[in-house]
Parts: C-alpha cells; structure tokens; sequence
C-alpha cells in the first residue's frame, strides 16, 4: 500500500469514528436525560466529554493528512518543557493521592467510592502515560538530553 493510499484509509478511520464519537456523545446525553441518578450522570458525563475529546483528537489527525501539517519543534517544546515537569509531579501526586484513597477503602465494602477512586486513578495514570510519552519525543528531539 502507498503513503497515500495509507493516509486517505487513516482518514477514512477518523471519520467514521468521529461519526461513532457522536453517536456516543448523543447516547450518554440520552442516558443523562433518563435518570437523576447523580452517579449515573457522572459517569455519562465523563463518557461524553471524552468522546468530544476524541472526537478533536480524530480531526487532528485526519487534518494533519490532509491539509494541515502538525509539527512540533525542539524550541516549541523547551520553551515549556519546564512547565510540564512540574505538571508531571503533580499528576503523580494525584497517582499516590488515588492509591492511597483506595487502600484506605480496602474491604470496606464502600463500592460506590472504590469505584470512582479507580476511575480517578486510571485517569491520572492516563495522564501520566501521555506526559512521559511527550518526554519520550523530546528524548528523540534532543539524544543527549
């Protein structure tokens, strides 16, 4: 298969899936509309504002095939590199604070919480995974660095 016939099956992908993203982001808001159940309505929320997350993510991607190019420079990247080290520490913060919140809950039979402390917990590891894979870049960018 060619670049460009590689490229136009990746966008393809992207939009397809931007048409299940929506279809996502309709169906939590159907579930929202259904229940007053807070915890239920939480969770659709968090679902549909990862589908819209994603959703801009596919349009990135798509876009960057099409039209326009994504980069990202060694200099755009150190001018914030120091921020971003600072924001990594605090996600691990957060990764100790969710570990320690469910050890606490342990066999405490306390399932509503326990539940949205994993949820947290998986997030902020979610987080953590994509800042290091950020660094990983920039150890591409700079190999001595």
């Amino acid at each position: 298969m060619s670049t460009k016939e590689t490229q136009e099956q990746i966008i393809d992908n992207m939009r397809r899936w931007q048409k299940i993203e929506n279809a996502s982001v309709a169906s939590t808001g159907n579930v929202i509309e259904k229940t007053d159940n807070p915890i239920i309505r939480l969770i659709m929320e968090i679902i549909q504002r990862d589908s819209q997350v994603h959703y801009r993510v596919q349009e990135m991607i798509a876009d960057s095939l099409e039209s326009k190019t994504i980069s990202l420079s060694p200099d755009e990247l150190a001018d914030v590199w120091d921020l971003i080290e600072k924001h990594i520490k605090l996600e691990e913060k957060t990764i100790e604070m969710a570990t320690e919140a469910k050890n606490a809950l342990k066999g405490k039979k306390m399932v509503v919480q326990e539940y949205l402390l994993d949820y947290l917990l998986i997030d902020e590891q979610k987080h953590n995974k994509i800042l290091e894979t950020l660094e990983t870049i920039k150890k591409g960018m700079y190999p001595y660095g």
